[in-house]
């Protein structure tokens, strides 16, 4: 396969699917699918160009139960499938493959946009028996990725959580999410929000190899000031962490965090399910010296019993053996030292508990309902 770099891209390669016995290496070249709403141009440079392509998602849901006991959550809502960050590590990349397509170039040129998410969340927030529990925004990709700037789904996802004063608590490594600090705003002063930034690094040349469409580390630190400042509760979660490659800035990541408002803190170890492996070890090789890459292979082994992944509950997100107990005291030790309260991934939410009591559920035929659809978000 043709493995040379790609021009703002994590992966250079499409992997072949794991549930397809045939598999041909083709670059896209265009649309050809009724599907297809909007094809995004990059600029073109020395290396190859792939456009993004956005395609509309047939879903008939956008709640999405979760049910793993080593999670915080028990509601997803996922506008986008595929992401346009294109970060070489992560774990939601073989998701792509139950769609047909491949977890390397596939997963961040070929998005899937839930065209009609507001118009079913309100459906399903009006439901009688919807209890009003607290929703995971952005549970495997990030909501706020780069195409969300043209097709504001997102935003009009918020508004109708912030008129119905549905708790949710916002995952990203975007900057983009400032842009709705109005509605973030109203909704912390109801006690139904709360938000974490993942900051992977402080070193903006690795940040720009490992994750290249994704704010750098010095615009995650102002978004986290900048909510911080609005009222909005803060999380720094250092994900993933990198044995070999970003574990020796743990300390560093948690003290930047605090010193730009972040409340609290969580962390989770590199996860490399199914066909990820293979991506990660070819972007380390491509991007690290040799004797690095074998190092941070070592590394990863030695934290997940000799394997690159173990996906045990309870041990995914944290790992085992010796080196991964190294990463869960030191996060321990520098969390209190900073005043930070620790969010693992196998606990609830850090800060206080979102507030469900002001919950109203909307009437989806009746004027309310028809004004949520509008964006209108105070009817």
């Amino acid at each position: 396969m043709d493995r040379r770099p790609v021009h703002g891209r994590g992966s250079s390669c499409d992997l072949p699917n794991r549930f397809e016995t045939v598999h041909l290496d083709v670059l896209p070249d265009g649309g050809g699918s009724d599907d297809l709403i909007h094809e995004f141009t990059e600029i073109e440079g020395e290396q190859r160009r792939i456009t993004t392509q956005v395609y509309r998602d047939h879903s008939r849901s956008i709640l999405n139960p979760v049910n793993s006991p080593d999670l915080g959550f028990r509601w997803t809502i996922n506008p986008y499938r595929g992401c346009e960050h294109g970060c070489s590590y992560c774990y939601a990349r073989p998701t792509h493959e139950m769609l047909g397509l491949s977890c390397g170039l596939d997963f961040e040129t070929k998005i899937f946009a839930k065209t009609d998410a507001v118009r079913i969340l309100l459906r399903e927030l009006a439901r009688p028996s919807w209890q009003a529990e607290s929703i995971m925004l952005s549970g495997v990709t990030d909501a706020y990725q780069p195409i969300e700037r043209h097709m504001g789904i997102t935003r009009d996802i918020l508004e109708l959580l912030c008129a119905c004063r549905q708790p949710v608590s916002i995952v990203t490594k975007s900057a983009l999410i400032l842009r709705d600090l109005d509605l973030l705003r109203e909704m912390a002063h109801a006690r139904t929000v709360r938000v974490a930034v993942s900051l992977t690094t402080l070193d903006a040349a690795l940040s720009a190899q490992m994750e290249p469409r994704a704010a750098s580390p010095a615009q995650r630190l102002r978004t986290i000031r900048e909510l911080s400042q609005a009222g909005v509760p803060v999380v720094v979660m250092a994900a993933p962490i990198i044995p070999g490659l970003t574990d020796r800035e743990l300390p560093a990541l948690l003290k930047a965090g605090k010193e730009h408002g972040a409340v609290g803190a969580g962390y989770i170890l590199l996860r490399l399910p199914w066909q990820l492996k293979e991506l990660f070890l070819d972007w380390l090789s491509r991007t690290q010296h040799p004797d690095r890459a074998k190092h941070v292979e070592s590394l990863i082994r030695q934290s997940r019993g000799g394997k690159l992944y173990d996906s045990t509950l309870g041990k995914r997100h944290v790992g085992d053996g010796p080196f991964a107990q190294q990463i869960r005291d030191t996060f321990d030790v520098f969390s209190r030292q900073y005043g930070l309260s620790p969010a693992r991934s196998d606990s609830q939410p850090t800060g206080a508990r979102l507030d469900s009591s002001g919950f109203r559920p909307p009437n989806p035929d009746g004027e309310y309902g028809q004004m949520q659809l509008f964006g209108m978000v105070n009817p």
